[in-house]
């Protein structure tokens, strides 16, 4: 009989070496800000997120090659979850060790559903509440009479091998815009700010996280310095709710921020964003394991707290691709790759779940909803209504099987539900959905300036935010923008060709003909209008040929993730 204590060892110790080596890729964000690498900081991303599975893969042969024959063995593995936890306890981030240990157990066990012998399940409490070690931060008390010195002062302890073009400018500027954007606090509104010690960075920008004080309130405090040609400046501060929790959003990629416990930084950012979902937070900061672990936990408290509510499909147009249903009460989808897909889509169930894979590595520009893949996921067949219960069995046979009085779904992802725009569109007043439409062309800008192409472009792919924003959830026919052949539409040289109903010239799969995109996006006339007025380029083919140019040289457009607005002056 092996003796669990050193197994549990050799886990905890394969997750403390994960947790290392994740640490210096995320160091490497600094230097690739003060350097301005930014291939190489899209590189790091990559690099980063794949490091979880490797890293598994790496403990799993370790755990092979040392239990040999007892690598299957559940009262092994059961006397060893008990030694685990007792080696992880007291540690802040205890809730990642076990999201590692059962990640193993699921391996090695092929667990359908959840097996609570061998695994850490806790359906029943939020894990941070536990967190009361205070994050690491600094706090400056604000001068009345010269706040800019006291701006100055902080952003002279973030220390870059950089130096800002003008210091005293970019301190005076986030005092004036603090004083403004706070002045219904009273006067002098602003008191002391505390910032976290742990510089955060994405893509383009480093940011400066916490949260500023006047005399009664607090609120969010988000400072954001971008690297110019003249050195460091700071670029824009948010101090909405609303703002922030964009800049955290799920539409977008993880941050890079060296933390060396993860549990007391959530516990802070939920202070100033609570109506962020846990899952989230530790998502954004680059824990996507640990992010499934709590969306799943949430979500499973939820449904077993509502017994009488069933699963039902999801509002919108029905896709040829994907299968897609929801708990009404609770803001998630679940989407079920079909077993054949109807005319015209011709790629196999492969290439979608490459597609979600493609887009998890992505850098996903603030329009591409994180899609996070669950296997074996278990439900009671009792809690879906009768008609998805058959759909799902008839149209995803492959992904779906019965099991007693459950139904296993052996590969499913799941997303935050959004309102499909072509339904938005329809619900709101004529000046919210000329907006809406406005931002719909803005979200293929953005994607595209990305190296982004939706493929298809029809509005019920994509979702209204909470917040208002376009965002593209359905990824089967996505591509990279330097993969595709943008043409001008040939013009008929006969009657007989200007009458036809299709094409009457060839048409390569890759091709794009920008000029048509207002024929079938289904738009009302009067939304086409107004997203042509203000995206005119979105339907000339040579600006998307000018952006491959650049694409292909690596010259990726800068992209802020807040509006012009919140910059400063």
């Amino acid at each position: 009989m092996f003796e669990p204590s050193p197994i549990a060892v050799l886990i905890r110790d394969a997750f403390a070496d994960y947790h290392a080596r994740f640490g210096e890729i995320t160091r490497r964000a600094k230097r690739r800000f003060e350097t301005r690498d930014w291939p190489g900081a899209r590189e790091d991303a990559v690099e980063r997120i794949e490091l979880y599975d490797h890293c598994i893969g790496e403990c799993m042969l370790r755990l092979r090659a040392v239990l040999q024959d007892h690598a299957h063995d559940r009262e092994l593995w059961i006397a060893i979850r008990r030694h685990y936890e007792r080696s992880i306890d007291g540690q802040i981030d205890r809730e990642l060790y076990k999201t590692f240990y059962n990640t193993l157990t699921r391996r090695f066990f092929k667990t359908r559903g959840v097996d609570a012998e061998i695994e850490f399940v806790a359906l029943d409490i939020e894990p941070t509440d536990a967190i009361t070690h205070p994050v690491a931060r600094h706090s400056y008390a604000i001068s009345e009479l010269r706040p800019a010195d006291s701006f100055a002062r902080m952003l002279a302890d973030y220390r870059f091998d950089v130096p800002y073009a003008h210091p005293l400018r970019c301190a005076a500027a986030i005092a004036v815009r603090l004083q403004d954007d706070l002045a219904h606090w009273g006067d002098n509104p602003v008191r002391a700010i505390e910032l976290l010690d742990t510089v955060f960075y994405r893509e383009r920008r480093a940011y400066l996280v916490g949260r500023v004080f006047g005399e009664h309130r607090f609120s969010p405090c988000v400072i954001a310095l971008v690297n110019g040609d003249d050195g460091l400046r700071a670029e824009a501060v948010l101090t909405r709710r609303a703002d922030v929790a964009q800049l955290f959003g799920i539409s977008r990629s993880y941050f890079h921020a060296d933390l060396a416990t993860v549990g007391d930084a959530v516990v802070f950012l939920r202070s100033i964003l609570p109506n962020k979902p846990i899952d989230e937070i530790y998502t954004v900061l680059g824990r996507a394991k640990q992010g499934k672990t709590e969306r799943y936990r949430t979500f499973f408290r939820h449904f077993d707290a509502q017994p009488n509510e069933r699963l039902v499909h999801a509002e919108g147009t029905p896709g040829m691709v994907m299968l897609v249903f929801t708990l009404p009460s609770y803001p998630l989808v679940f989407k079920l790759i079909r077993d054949r897909f109807a005319y015209p889509k011709k790629m196999s169930r492969q290439d979608v779940a490459d597609k979600y894979s493609l887009v998890f590595h992505l850098d996903r520009a603030g329009r591409l909803l994180d899609a996070q893949s669950y296997r074996w996921l278990r439900f009671p067949r009792r809690r879906f209504s009768p008609e998805l219960l058959k759909d799902l069995l008839q149209s995803c046979a492959l992904s779906v099987s019965e099991d007693g009085d459950d139904i296993l779904i052996d590969l499913c992802y799941v997303q935050r539900r959004l309102r499909p725009l072509n339904l938005y569109l329809r619900e709101q007043m004529p000046e919210a959905a000329r907006l809406a439409a406005i931002d719909y062309g803005q979200a293929i800008r953005d994607m595209a300036r990305n190296n982004i192409f939706p493929g298809d472009m029809l509005l019920k792919n994509f979702g209204v935010s909470r917040h208002g924003r376009a965002v593209f959830y359905d990824y089967d026919e996505l591509c990279p923008v330097t993969d595709c052949n943008f043409r001008d539409y040939p013009k008929p040289a006969t009657a007989e060709e200007e009458m036809a109903d299709g094409p009457w010239f060839y048409v390569g799969p890759h091709d794009v003909f920008p000029e048509k995109f207002p024929q079938f996006l289904g738009l009302p006339a009067p939304l086409s209008k107004a997203l042509q007025a203000v995206h005119a380029d979105l339907f000339r083919p040579q600006w998307w040929r000018d952006l491959q140019a650049r694409l292909r040289e690596g010259d990726y457009p800068d992209a802020p993730p807040y509006p012009d607005t919140l910059k400063l002056a």
